[in-house]
């Protein structure tokens, strides 16, 4: 248990405490920014984000990943907050909490196995590009002041590194922020600050039970919208788990992760706070900074409220761009060139997947419809090819009355068709045996074909046996196969 909390907590305290830091300071242009997204006063998003990272650093599943209100939920919220107003959205935050712990109890996660590699990639990519996006309205319409902090910016974030000694003690990002306010204060230049993207809250969060009857009406409003901030909240964070995992090389418990989340938005609904997820931007700054252990997270949202309530006039006074600067490194960092260079090597139905995930996402700003989009083309593809592993080869005794079918290779759905096809039901023959020794048969329209062989063959006046079948083969054609019933003919075109 110690050696566990040791690991978890305490293994790497400056660097979790000074990414933190980073992160906290990166958390509050953006939860503002959400926060006008869902049409909400910037301390919904502010507090949201406070407590989920909070709540998260004990309840997560996945070390050094940080959770706050997002882009991806913000926009599912908007048109709940238009119509109903901000109490119906603090009731449908605590559903979606509800939502994930029983996602969590019923081991959802699982359903992460069905996301390919190409997926992930995509939306990877496609996070980055909307992530890049999103920083072009600080950069459209304004001085050269902003471009220059924010080219200054990025030389200090790729630069400081470098510097002996010092560059590996203090995280970039960090070092970016800090001088490009002193600068920019310093200069008195007019470009817009963290003060002018919203008023800041001046008061802890307080209890809230949000202040809706309590009704099946009620219930029929939020319902849809906590069903998909649920699914897109999970699948955002599961995503990010993985790619944390890739970075971190170290293992995640998806399954406490989706409970854990569950618990942050129950408690952010609480403390008047809007739904969120993990941020696979954050969680790369947390990272690339250092952070490595749950102590990273508590610190990022210990850090905000101290900062937003203690540090508020120096906080209004950190210019844009150097936000700016850190989210294009964020966008850099994320997306994955090696994608790129890929696309020659690896096969045209993996680049398709890819690709489509990406285009949906960026299209719709929905990740949940890029996967969707994208799980469904790679089980597609999957099937396709696995139809192709079919192989059906036959010979027929000396004396011509007797032929043999040996079936070798996957029956189902997609293959089902060649598998009828490769039958001479014609030839005339007077006893076919059909040898599934090396085959396998998965599913109904696997039986739906063989029973029609069967029956097809008899309606010729041949006797036929259907040797070889696996038990789990075996148990399928026993339990929805018609042609040993006594009525098969009739079950068969009768049924269709």
């Amino acid at each position: 248990m110690l050696k566990s909390i040791q690991q978890n907590w305490f293994s790497n305290i400056r660097g979790d405490l000074l990414s933190g830091i980073v992160v906290a300071l990166a958390l509050i242009p953006e939860a503002i920014a959400f926060s006008i997204i869902a049409g909400v006063d910037p301390k919904v998003g502010l507090y949201a984000s406070f407590c989920i990272a909070v709540v998260i650093a004990f309840t997560g599943g996945r070390p050094g990943m940080i959770s706050a209100a997002t882009g991806a939920m913000a926009l599912l919220m908007a048109s709940l907050v238009k119509e109903h107003g901000l109490e119906y959205l603090l009731a449908a935050t605590l559903l979606t909490g509800l939502l994930q712990i029983a996602a969590g109890y019923l081991k959802l996660d699982e359903l992460m196995r069905f996301v390919s590699r190409s997926v992930v990639t995509g939306f990877v990519n496609a996070l980055a590009i909307l992530i890049f996006m999103a920083q072009l309205p600080e950069l459209t319409d304004v001085t050269w002041h902003v471009y220059a902090m924010t080219a200054a910016g990025l030389a200090i974030i790729y630069g400081f590194p470098y510097i002996p000694f010092i560059g590996k003690i203090l995280p970039s990002p960090l070092i970016c922020i800090v001088s490009l306010t002193i600068v920019a204060v310093f200069l008195g230049l007019d470009i817009r600050t963290v003060g002018d993207m919203g008023k800041l809250p001046d008061t802890l969060p307080i209890f809230l039970w949000p202040d809706v009857p309590l009704n099946f009406e009620t219930l029929a409003i939020i319902f849809p919208y906590s069903a998909a901030l649920a699914v897109v909240g999970l699948l955002e964070s599961m995503m990010t788990a993985t790619i944390v995992d890739d970075l971190t090389d170290t293992p995640s418990d998806k399954n406490r992760e989706c409970k854990g989340q569950g618990v942050a938005n129950i408690g952010a609904g609480l403390l008047g706070g809007m739904a969120g997820c993990a941020m696979i931007g954050q969680s790369i700054i947390n990272v690339k900074s250092g952070g490595r252990t749950r102590l990273s997270t508590l610190t990022a949202g210990i850090f905000l409220l101290i900062m937003v309530l203690v540090l508020d006039k120096l906080l209004v006074q950190i210019p844009m761009a150097a936000l700016v600067a850190v989210m294009i490194m964020v966008s850099i960092g994320t997306f994955s060139w090696s994608s790129i260079k890929n696309l020659k090597k690896h096969p045209l139905s993996t680049n398709i997947v890819m690709v489509t995930t990406v285009a949906v996402v960026v299209a719709t700003h929905n990740l949940a419809y890029g996967v969707l989009v994208g799980v469904l083309l790679a089980a597609m593809f999957f099937a396709n090819k696995i139809g192709h592993y079919l192989y059906i080869k036959s010979e027929i005794d000396s004396d011509g009355t007797k032929r043999t079918y040996r079936v070798i290779g996957q029956v189902f759905f997609s293959s089902s068709e060649k598998f009828l096809g490769a039958f001479d039901f014609k030839e005339g023959v007077e006893q076919v045996v059909i040898d599934l020794s090396q085959a396998h048969f998965w599913d109904i329209t696997a039986v739906d074909a063989l029973d029609r062989a069967v029956v097809k063959f008899r309606r010729e006046g041949a006797e036929v046996d259907v040797i070889g079948l696996n038990e789990a083969s075996a148990t399928i054609v026993d339990r929805f196969g018609v042609h040993d019933k006594p009525d098969a003919v009739d079950k068969l075109m009768g049924g269709h």
